[in-house]
């Protein structure tokens, strides 16, 4: 009877333990690894949410992150994702455009460490990129100018050629007035981004407007984000060219730009984009590829806003 009592047991034991180990091996563990973001692009708020979203979901995924900003130094951002590879570290998480650093890529590739962009743009080196849609946005701030000032008048625009998910924004709304006979693009500028983008944006506004000086030469100002739309509403302001009726859109939706729109002036509208929302969804991206998935699809679109003055405070 001990005997048998003993094998019974023995038995029962090794059933669990196999059951254990089965179910061990079918529910995936934990991904507890090291993560580094690269982005040259911190001194934007658009960032920093993103950076924000990205770390509040790295922290509940128990992961060690590292968030290198290079100050708008492409270079060196190639430099820190090879550092990064060189770490071994499991993850690695990019906010510039991917075709200029497309060596470290490879490293990262090479070495078997998957990079996620985080509203960078597609690329073949990329697991995902996680971004708002780019296009969408050009087209609902574009078609309200296009609205606002009846298809006919002279627009200034800012815009910013090296990095894709703003690239792309210029190049639909150059589309959407191209299209109307009645509007004139008086100039494309490209601001100086090192400083977040307002102080400069402000002074070629400013000199913008003393080349057209008489009311009514400049109708509209379209941004492909806050920051020149911000600067360029001072500058209208400080010029006493408010009344005038000058309308400006922006793309982000900052909390400066809301305030701007809520304030009933020149800036008129914008597009939240989720920034906390992209940040978390490029963490599950991560989270994804750590667990041995294969995601297929290039690019993840995360949901945006038009606001104007009739949503702002919602």
């Amino acid at each position: 009877m001990t005997t048998g009592g003993f094998r019974a047991g023995n038995s029962a034991g090794a059933m669990l333990l196999a059951g254990l180990l089965a179910l061990a091996a079918a529910t995936p563990a934990a991904a507890e690894g090291r993560v580094t973001v690269v982005t040259p692009y911190l001194a934007q708020p658009g960032t920093q949410f993103y950076v924000d979203g990205f770390k509040a979901a790295a922290a509940e995924e128990g992961w060690e992150v590292n968030v290198i900003d290079t100050a708008g130094d492409i270079a060196a951002a190639v430099a820190r994702i090879e550092d990064a590879v060189t770490q071994g570290v499991d993850a690695i998480v990019i906010n510039v455009d991917p075709a200029q650093v497309e060596a470290g890529l490879a490293q990262a590739q090479a070495a078997g460490i998957p990079v996620v962009g985080m509203d960078a743009g597609m690329h073949p080196m990329l697991a995902t990129n996680v971004t708002s849609n780019g296009y969408a946005m050009a087209v609902e701030t574009a078609t309200y100018i296009v609205n606002r000032i009846g298809g006919a008048g002279n627009v200034v625009m800012f815009v910013f050629d090296p990095f894709p998910p703003v690239q792309m924004r210029g190049v639909i709304a150059d589309a959407i007035f191209a299209n109307h006979p009645g509007i004139t693009v008086i100039d494309r500028v490209t601001p100086d981004v090192q400083d977040g983008g307002i102080a400069d944006s402000r002074a070629k506004m400013e000199a913008i407007l003393a080349a057209n000086p008489e009311p009514g030469s400049i109708a509209a100002v379209w941004a492909a984000w806050d920051q020149p739309a911000l600067g360029a509403l001072q500058a209208i302001e400080a010029a006493g060219r408010a009344g005038e009726g000058i309308v400006i859109t922006g793309i982000d939706a900052n909390p400066q730009a809301r305030d701007a729109i809520a304030a009933g002036g020149n800036f008129e509208a914008s597009v939240a984009q989720d920034f906390i929302g992209i940040g978390r969804t490029a963490a599950g991206a991560v989270a994804r590829l750590l667990a041995g998935e294969t995601i297929r699809e290039p690019v993840i679109y995360v949901p945006t806003r038009l606001i104007t003055a009739a949503n702002v405070a919602e």
